[in-house]
């Protein structure tokens, strides 16, 4: 399957924080179809961190919370970025710790995606 050529120019077009979104979306609609997926049994470690830019000249560093899950496959420590922590978001709808940002869950289950 080929890509339309102007599907293809509208990409190029984007600004780099749309990008970064269809970045994100790409992703999660690869995730919701099963590529990349967490092993099943896998133990799932969430954590709230704040990350650092890299810009020299950054004044809001650091930024975030966002949240990231952590699991080990195949004798590495794998990670994807789940979302903002702001406004009192938790992944799969859990609390998080308070004390130390961390919350043990199973990989949530597969989503559907409708065409």
């Amino acid at each position: 399957m080929s890509l339309d050529r102007s599907l293809i120019a509208d990409v190029r077009s984007l600004s780099d924080p749309e990008l970064r979104r269809l970045v994100i979306l790409a992703q999660d609609l690869l995730e919701r179809r099963g590529a990349g997926r967490v092993p099943e049994g896998a133990k799932v470690t969430y954590r709230r961190e704040e990350v650092r830019c890299g810009k020299a000249n950054c004044t809001r560093c650091p930024h975030g919370p966002y949240w990231y899950a952590y699991w080990r496959e195949d004798g590495r420590l794998r990670s994807r970025y789940l979302g903002s922590a702001k406004a009192g978001r938790s992944p799969g709808d859990t609390k998080p710790a308070a004390d130390t940002g961390e919350v043990h869950l199973p990989p949530p289950p597969p989503t559907s995606v409708e065409h």
